[in-house]
């Protein structure tokens, strides 16, 4: 149980930063690389808003239930 706490916590930070990345190219306020299939496409706001929610809710279910 010692391992599993930091590694969820790990991994909530990492998801919620590729949801926020998601969220970032397509609303295209950050339009890298150029070429991306992923800027200025709206699903992607949905998809990086679904990733942020389960990032942040791992999170909180490590620092909370796995005490």
């Amino acid at each position: 149980m010692k391992f599993a706490r930091p590694a969820l916590v790990i991994l909530g930070i990492l998801l919620t930063l590729i949801g926020i990345l998601w969220i970032s190219q397509g609303s295209g306020i950050f339009p890298y690389p150029a070429a991306s299939f992923m800027i200025n496409q709206t699903p992607w706001i949905a998809n990086g808003a679904i990733a942020v929610i389960v990032g942040l809710g791992i999170i909180w279910l490590a620092r909370r239930v796995l005490r």
